[in-house]
């Protein structure tokens, strides 16, 4: 594969992890005590039309390109825990997501408020594992994209790596979940979920004294526990982003986990604990022809519930049918929610002064037959991601609050926006 069609493929693995996490929603109940249990899917009674999953796997065209030897997300698939946790090899696209908001005190006591993104994306460059005599030879590309929202401050910043499979630069376990960039690592154990990234911000927005581009060194080591089983989305053991054989992902979410550990920001540290989201969404999926890219909503209600949503956003403005969400109920009961069933309305927009991309900044979020009305709004205007490092894509993904109401009840709540396509549409990227 020459160097420019392998920069391409990369590019199209990190879209499909970026919007991996466009629709989802989970209970808080853990009733159903095993997060790490079986979770049955009925064998399908048709093959329906697959779904190109929010973050889109690499290259244009039908799901039957030169991806075909791969194994495509269809109907009637069983997830069974924790083995699912960890890589899946016959599928040519993977990421695993996590989102958080995170409170502490600094050394006055006084209150912080912080945001997260860290995203471990899998791309594989070939099927089967390489038999070369190179020690450089991979069969997968791993890259990962860290954020942070200093709310509090009103600052953000990222960092972006990538490396090959090869040599233990990087890599994704398949029989433990355990994924590796250097020194950024993803494990599951004993219940439990450790996160480790750090780096250097790469914005060149942020002002410490009179330095422009201060270059902030930040870091996250952060333990996870699930407070409620995962969240299966979509249907049939199938998440659909669009009609046609395999536009699909297999996609699950931990919609609330309990989330403590250490962050550092410059030469502040500081001990932080509060809630996160975490996606896994693995295919051979891409965008459909005429698709430009996702509006994907993660959102936790005060009440204890969640709700998930993506919008595939089509070249003349509309919105793809397979659209789709999930709610979770506070006692574990999840509902699909199809694209009739619920309303973004845009109501207004930001243009970023380094890519020049117009994002959407606010929205009105509307389910009509649950009566819930939310308006949602950005916590820092600027939380637009710039990988140059890795995949060479400009995104908005960010954290948000809201406030709405159910039926004359106050509701509020946090979350994570997540907007792709907006600076290029991702089929050119593919």
């Amino acid at each position: 594969m020459n160097r420019r069609l392998q920069k391409s493929v990369v590019a199209g693995a990190a879209l499909l992890a970026l919007m991996g996490g466009a629709a989802y929603v989970i209970s808080r109940s853990m009733r159903r005590r095993g997060a790490e249990r079986r979770v049955g899917i009925s064998p399908p009674t048709t093959a329906s039309s697959p779904i190109v999953s929010p973050r889109p796997v690499a290259a244009s065209g039908a799901a039957t390109q030169s991806v075909s030897s791969f194994r495509l997300a269809l109907p009637g698939y069983r997830f069974v825990f924790p083995r699912d946790h960890a890589a899946h090899p016959p599928f040519a696209t993977e990421w695993w997501y996590y989102t958080g908001h995170l409170q502490a005190r600094d050394e006055r006591g006084k209150q912080r408020h912080f945001g997260y993104q860290l995203t471990f994306f899998r791309q594989a460059l070939k099927l089967r594992a390489v038999r070369r005599q190179s020690k450089w030879a991979a069969r997968d590309i791993i890259f990962a994209h860290l954020a942070l929202t200093d709310e509090t401050r009103q600052q953000f910043y990222f960092t972006d790596r990538i490396a090959r499979a090869a040599l233990g630069l990087a890599g994704a376990a398949v029989k433990t979940p355990h994924i590796w960039l250097g020194d950024w690592s993803l494990r599951f154990a004993r219940g439990e979920q450790r996160l480790r990234a750090s780096g250097t911000d790469a914005s060149g927005t942020n002002t410490v004294g009179n330095n422009s581009n201060s270059g902030t060194p930040f870091a996250l080591d952060l333990t996870q526990r699930a407070l409620e089983p995962p969240v299966i989305h979509g249907q049939n053991g199938v998440s659909q982003k669009a009609a046609g054989h395999g536009r699909a992902s297999h996609y699950y979410s931990f919609c609330r986990l309990q989330t403590h550990g250490t962050l550092r920001l410059g030469d502040e540290r500081f001990k932080v604990t509060g809630q996160s989201w975490f996606d896994h969404e693995f295919g051979s999926n891409q965008l459909a022809p005429g698709q430009v890219g996702w509006d994907w909503f993660s959102l936790q209600l005060s009440d204890g519930r969640e709700l998930m949503l993506y919008r595939m956003r089509l070249k003349d403005g509309g919105t793809d049918p397979f659209s789709s969400g999930t709610i979770v109920e506070r006692d574990g009961r999840t509902r699909h929610l199809k694209r009739d069933e619920f309303h973004i309305e845009s109501r207004a927009t930001w243009r970023s002064p380094q890519s020049g991309a117009l994002y959407p900044s606010r929205w009105r979020v509307t389910l009509p037959r649950e009566g819930i009305v939310l308006d949602i709004v950005p916590v820092v205007a600027n939380q637009e991601l710039r990988t140059r490092r890795s995949t060479g894509i400009n995104y908005w993904e960010g954290s948000i609050r809201m406030t709405g109401a159910q039926r004359g009840q106050a509701l509020s709540g946090a979350g994570y926006v997540e907007l792709t396509g907006y600076d290029k549409p991702f089929a050119a990227t593919f």
